[in-house]
């Protein structure tokens, strides 16, 4: 089955979407505000926690203001996703990763007015104190690796740009700029 561009865009951006909705509604069933779950002691563990902010919990507290900020990057995406010259599969997935990222989330905000994040990695130091990256959701993964994905096939796109201006032309033909044989 062959999909348009938009409708892979949108396959994607639906399945991540619900994707993460349905683990964060496990989460809220199975885990009390706060409660941890350990997957994987010292590396891993599951938590219910609710961030106001954006990532990092920077900004916390503004969850108002970022919930506009998300729909008008959302709206701005969906509008000048073409600029983004992702004229690829790989590309139409990526945009569908960060548009049911941000929509998951902005959901979250609207709904219950923070974030549910729950994905957490982290080591224990010599102190017996915890070290761990961020809490974080599937919304957040897919906006992470869309974003990601984008980055990638642009700096490909650069480089096969830059490949094709240095590639020698065909024999014979000219520069018209010095009328000499290019070689």
């Amino acid at each position: 089955m062959t999909f348009t561009p938009s409708q892979l865009t949108g396959i994607v951006a639906v399945v991540t979407l619900l994707l993460d909705q349905w683990t964060k509604l496990l989460v809220l069933k199975f885990l009390g505000y706060a409660q941890e779950r350990v997957v994987v002691d010292g590396f891993f563990k599951f938590v219910h926690w609710g961030n106001t902010g954006a990532a990092w919990s920077l900004f916390r507290d503004s969850n108002e203001f970022l919930t506009i900020v998300s729909l008008i990057a959302l709206l701005f995406l969906f509008i000048f996703r073409r600029m983004f010259e992702t004229q690829t599969r790989l590309g139409d997935i990526a945009l569908g990763l960060v548009f049911g990222g941000i929509v998951g989330n902005i959901i979250d905000r609207l709904v219950r007015h923070h974030v549910v994040d729950f994905i957490y990695f982290y080591i224990y130091r010599r102190s017996g104190t915890e070290a761990g990256f961020p809490a974080f959701n599937i919304a957040d993964s897919g906006i992470c690796v869309g974003v990601g994905l984008l980055f990638i096939i642009s700096w490909e796109k650069e480089k096969q740009m830059k490949r094709a201006a240095t590639m020698p032309q065909s024999p014979g033909s000219q520069d018209h700029g010095t009328g000499t044989r290019l070689p």
